[in-house]
């Protein structure tokens, strides 16, 4: 099969020929539609930022296929289906999992990190951890529900816990955040988007938002989103990760606001504990998406409620994904989201 290969940070990946992944009696052989291009790749691209496994390594977390083989204990999937595999896999054992609380799983193994992903032409998964993907949701774009969409219902749905009537400020408006936006909006959320990019804050207005800031054309931000919402937002959630702007949308909360950090960052950040404290503001992060959750956003994708082909605004042959890459580093706001299909 071809597989885009990463060999190590601050190189491009290469095209190679390798062979396809053996699947043990509990697993299934998937071939890959479509796989999502994700800023998390370039943190190991470009960033160093390593991986559990050292290179040479396939990366790609965001796939949807079709089930070409399947091992002899596998019972409830069969050569043909359309499916979506989570970015993640857990163990179902560990502390966290019977807990409920999976997505931080002691032993998670993540596609393209701990194992090999999807940027090429077969990968394998355990049955366990495979969603059916209907119909009506189209299997190239419908890769991106695998984190792109899954990791800001969990952060709306579970750390935010967004409920209707809520003024809920979202800052960025990237391929993560736009998600963010539009599951806020579907929860009943006034949501008031914030970006410095003209361009994906009209994205924003199309997929839920009731207002839109151009932070870099405002002097103070805090102040600007207290005027729209009377006093302040009650949940900010900040999706970008960035000192800077986690501060910010720190600053944008009311008395008793809540903070949920999606971005991810190395920084450090500077918080006031006295308004922690007095204010009993409450600072949550929030990682990927509970496995129990994927039937309930699949199925809200299904009845279009969140939209995802609209999301996908490029695709590319595996042959161009560094070009993929080049386009997610691009600041200028004319790409949402990228898919590449093998």
């Amino acid at each position: 099969m071809k597989a885009a290969i990463f060999h190590g940070p601050n190189q491009k990946l290469k095209l190679e020929e390798r062979q396809a992944p053996p699947i043990r009696p509990h697993e299934a052989l998937i071939k890959v539609a479509a796989c999502g291009v994700c800023h998390t790749d370039l943190h190991y691209i470009d960033h160093g930022v390593p991986t559990f496994k050292k290179p040479p390594l396939i990366l790609g977390h965001e796939p949807s296929g079709v089930i070409a083989q399947i091992g002899s204990e596998v019972k409830t999937f069969k050569e043909g289906d359309r499916v979506l595999l989570p970015a993640v896999l857990t163990c179902g054992t560990c502390e966290f999992c019977r807990t409920g609380r999976e997505n931080i799983c002691q032993t998670m193994i993540m596609f393209g990190n701990n194992v090999d992903g999807a940027y090429a032409e077969y990968t394998a998964a355990p049955a366990k951890d495979i969603f059916l993907l209907p119909m009506e949701i189209p299997l190239e774009e419908g890769c991106i529900i695998a984190d792109a969409i899954s990791t800001p219902y969990h952060a709306v749905k579970n750390r935010a816990e967004v409920k209707v009537g809520d003024n809920v400020v979202v800052f960025g408006c990237g391929g993560v955040g736009i998600n963010v936006v539009q599951v806020a909006a579907a929860a009943g959320g006034c949501v008031i988007a914030v970006d410095i990019s003209d361009k994906k804050l009209e994205w924003a207005k199309k997929f839920g938002a009731i207002h839109t800031i151009n932070a870099s054309k405002v002097e103070n931000i805090g102040k600007e989103i207290k005027k729209l919402t009377g006093g302040g937002a009650d949940i900010a959630i900040e999706a970008i990760g960035k000192a800077q702007t986690i501060e910010a949308a720190f600053g944008t909360l009311r008395k008793g606001g809540r903070l949920v950090v999606v971005g991810y960052s190395a920084e450090d950040i500077k918080l006031s504990a006295a308004r922690i404290m007095y204010f009993e503001m409450e600072i949550r992060g929030s990682l990927g998406c509970r496995p129990v959750d994927y039937p309930k956003l699949i199925e809200l994708c299904r009845i279009g409620k969140i939209k995802v082909k609209e999301l996908v605004t490029h695709k590319f042959p595996l042959e161009q994904i560094n070009e993929a890459f080049d386009l997610l580093r691009n600041p200028d706001g004319n790409a949402l989201r990228s898919i590449v299909i093998p």
